[in-house]
């Protein structure tokens, strides 16, 4: 059996010690937090360009297809080129801002209607243009 040698101090972590941990994980945070939170914004941001991406193709489909352009996000979606329109990642809220114009996309289009969708955010991306330009 092994002896346990006696010493005048006991087990446990100097209030030192405490402290050098302490400001070492409040440092670790200070770095990783602002990060972290950077991610989430360059996320959202390539989520806001793909739904923008796939908006603009399924519009000019419709356009395409039914030789007319859609009067509404909905048309699309009771046309079946998409389950659901999808939320604006920056509000959180399927409130796109739709573009109407008086131009013709297809050489046999009828009916002019939705030429573009935007981004209803009115706040600035991490490049420093607004979301509603993209």
């Amino acid at each position: 059996m092994a002896r346990r040698l006696k010493t005048g101090r006991s087990r446990g972590f100097t209030l030192m010690e405490m402290m050098i941990v302490i400001s070492i994980m409040l440092i670790l945070m200070a770095i990783a937090i602002p990060l972290y939170n950077q991610s989430i914004v360059h996320a959202r941001e390539a989520v806001l360009r793909q739904d923008l991406f796939t908006l603009r193709s399924v519009i000019d489909q419709y356009t395409l297809d039914k030789q007319k352009a859609p009067q509404a996000l909905d048309d699309v979606v009771q046309a079946g080129y998409l389950k659901n329109i999808p939320q604006d990642p920056m509000t959180g809220q399927a409130n796109w801002e739709v573009v109407q114009e008086d131009i013709l996309l297809a050489v046999d289009q009828q009916d002019p209607g939705i030429s573009d969708v935007k981004s209803a955010s009115s706040a600035t991306a991490s490049d420093g243009t607004a979301y509603s330009t993209w």
